[in-house]
């Protein structure tokens, strides 16, 4: 029987991957470090309402068999590109080095389509960043998974993603660009579990998640 530990989980994928723990029968502990409390109660979950700018704080808490990384901002929510660095990178990172630290033996993270350091543009240099950072902790696994568009129950409106989401679909729909298909929420949570086992570090795109669901 496991423990889980998640970060950013009050977010699409988090909710979902949330929902899976807690029903499935291979974990028997789901501990949650979120910056803002969640509506989910049950009895094999803890939440923790952390301040992620005082590691130091909440690192102790990192310690499980599997840490779950789902954290991520939008450059307007955030503000600025500052304050996305420090939720999309340091944040999880801080939680990664914790978690090796602290003797998880496995790590999952969602980074995203086109992460790369040469990336000419700051989203995704910043997840190439930081999938390249956590590669090198002392995991014995490490999942790095690379999804395309999302789509599921999003707690925000957000118009232009629900246009991109439509004109993909479409093109989908005809038969054009259909190993970038938009993945929903619960299957990239679904496929973030069924990587959890693996005992090698690996890098998954957009086209592979689909087969891990």
């Amino acid at each position: 029987m496991k423990k889980a530990i998640v970060i950013g989980s009050t977010g699409m994928v988090g909710r979902e991957l949330i929902r899976l723990l807690i029903n499935s029968p291979e974990y028997t502990q789901v501990v949650s470090l979120v910056r803002r409390a969640g509506n989910l109660t049950h009895a094999k979950l803890t939440e923790h309402v952390v301040d992620f700018n005082h590691p130091e704080q909440w690192q102790p808490l990192v310690k499980g068999d599997v840490l779950f990384s789902c954290m991520g901002t939008t450059l307007k929510k955030a503000g600025s590109k500052t304050n996305q660095y420090r939720v999309d990178f340091m944040y999880q990172y801080d939680a990664a080095r914790a978690g090796a630290r602290n003797g998880v033996r496995s790590y999952v993270l969602i980074s995203s389509a086109g992460a790369s350091v040469s990336s000419p543009f700051f989203y995704t240099q910043m997840k190439g960043r930081l999938d390249e950072a956590v590669l090198k902790l002392p995991y014995e696994a490490v999942n790095i998974l690379r999804p395309a568009q999302l789509y599921g129950n999003r707690d925000e409106n957000r118009v232009a993603e629900r246009i991109a989401l439509s004109l993909m679909f479409g093109l989908n729909k005809i038969g054009l660009f259909r190993k970038y298909r938009p993945i929903h929420a619960g299957k990239l949570a679904q496929a973030m579990i069924n990587v959890a086992g693996d005992t090698s570090k690996v890098i998954s795109s957009y086209a592979d998640i689909f087969k891990l669901c």
